[in-house]
């Protein structure tokens, strides 16, 4: 693949925008321009990416013109106020929150399950994903031998990701479970 693309995560200084950083990096995945957004908390902060520093822009007065997609993931509220400026740009979203997931315009992916979904993406310009443990109950029953139960008798323990609450939220349980 040739294409490179322009990337904006907002929510990059958070766990799971630091996350998907990573994985970008780890996966090699095509980028010309990163573009690290977060809220004014986070301004001066920088994210590292291929072994360079990216400074934190603040979402609030970002221009989505100057990206091909924004991976969101710091919230649906924050998804609600943003995620129209960024369709109005032009830019695909792909959104990490519940804020879209049940829209019957906006195709819900788990790419090794269902990227013929992506097909459905049509005028939204959204594509959501369920939340983490979803992901890994149809990710593993995807790839069963054996056909899946109904959603309504399947029964998993989870454990969820930390939220909003983030790096907090872990690093609470990471001490509470040292006593």
């Amino acid at each position: 693949m040739d294409r490179k693309f322009r990337v904006a995560v907002v929510g990059a200084t958070g766990l799971v925008g630091e996350t998907m950083i990573s994985v970008l990096e780890e996966r090699d995945f095509p980028v010309a321009q990163l573009y690290a957004l977060a809220s004014e908390r986070s301004l001066g902060r920088s994210v590292s990416f291929r072994g360079r520093s990216y400074p934190v822009r603040e979402l609030k007065t970002f221009d989505f013109a100057q990206c091909d997609f924004a991976l969101f993931s710091a919230g649906a509220a924050v998804s609600r106020e943003h995620v129209p400026r960024a369709l109005a740009a032009g830019c695909l979203v792909i959104d990490n929150t519940s804020e879209f997931r049940y829209r019957e315009d906006v195709p819900l992916v788990v790419p090794e399950v269902n990227p013929q979904a992506l097909a459905g993406i049509g005028t939204s310009g959204i594509i959501a994903n369920p939340n983490c443990s979803t992901i890994q109950l149809v990710v593993g029953s995807s790839r069963s031998t054996t056909p899946p139960a109904s959603s309504a008798s399947t029964s998993r323990p989870t454990s969820p990701s930390p939220g909003p609450a983030g790096r907090r939220s872990r690093n609470s349980r990471v001490s509470r479970s040292r006593r």
